[in-house]
């Protein structure tokens, strides 16, 4: 028995894969191989620097194109066909023209189970779009593109909005939707944590290794550093190198692994850790429930 698979885009971007110009104008090319060759010194292996390169490609067109394609297969000494592949792999990477602004719904188990599916049909119907669409500028406002994620590794926070890859914790339709609504007015909100927003194409050069235009690197969340204060409370470290785990007359594979490991120390928590949030002001009742 044969199956067939039709093998495509993702389904909420429509249109061709990747389309666009052919290629970029002398001044653009130039500017950009500036950009890609401190990005390539970082690898021993040229070709290793092709995910940052298609980020910055992606932070000069909102998306992937061909020109941009062709611009990292030449900085790599790649084809086109070799860099497609990469690109059309990761969902990181856009395949249409993206807002300033976009907005990701998860629902992935716990965000689904938390109400992930209700705020991304409220945003839905909100902006008149669908997952995958951009909608048009409002009064010269910037422009926002819904996108349907899978985990952000947030769960601890669900159900999570992220705007360009930045945290909005536990939302709720109201909230998304003033959320959005904010974006579109040119008055974009703090994120839950992280670092202030910027737009999607800045957000693309950080993301390609280039300096970040926001100087606030932003704030760590309290549920995220529990496993970190609890190991602190009670004494747990790391080993201080993994060759202590292979002690003396240790079988020889395990002597092995340790050996090849030896030069790479795990340190044990060291990250400054703010106090515990005393609820008790706030809720007298309160008690909790973390482990």
């Amino acid at each position: 028995m044969s199956i067939f698979l039709e093998l495509g885009q993702r389904p909420d971007e429509p249109g061709p894969p990747i389309h666009g110009p052919a290629a970029y104008p002398d001044d653009v090319a130039t500017r950009l191989a500036v950009d890609a060759e401190k990005i390539i010194a970082r690898y021993p292996q040229s070709r290793s620097a092709l995910l940052p390169l298609l980020h910055l490609v992606q932070s000069e067109d909102g998306c992937l194109t061909p020109a941009g394609i062709s611009f990292c297969a030449k900085q790599l000494e790649l084809t086109d066909a070799e860099v497609t592949a990469v690109a059309t792999f990761y969902s990181m990477y856009r395949r249409t023209p993206t807002g300033e602004y976009l907005v990701g719904v998860c629902t992935n188990t716990l965000c689904a189970i938390m109400g992930g599916d209700a705020i991304l049909e409220a945003l839905q119907d909100h902006l008149g779009v669908h997952a995958g669409q951009t909608t048009p500028s409002v009064n010269g406002g910037p422009s926002v593109t819904l996108e349907h994620i899978e985990c952000n590794a947030a769960c601890d926070y669900a159900p999570v909005v992220m705007v360009n890859w930045e945290f909005f914790d536990n939302q709720t339709p109201s909230s998304a939707r003033e959320l959005v609504d904010g974006l579109r007015a040119g008055d974009p909100p703090e994120p839950t944590r992280g670092a202030p927003l910027c737009t999607f194409r800045e957000t693309a050069r950080t993301l390609a290794g280039l300096p970040d235009p926001r100087s606030d690197n932003g704030k760590v969340g309290d549920a995220t550093l529990a496993g970190l204060r609890v190991a602190r409370e009670r004494g747990m470290h790391a080993p201080e190198a993994a060759s202590e785990a292979a002690p003396t007359g240790a079988p020889d594979d395990q002597k092995a692994a340790a050996e090849a490991t030896q030069n790479a120390p795990a340190p044990g928590p060291a990250a400054t850790v703010p106090p515990k949030p005393d609820t008790t002001e706030t809720n007298p009742d309160a008690t909790d429930s973390r482990a």
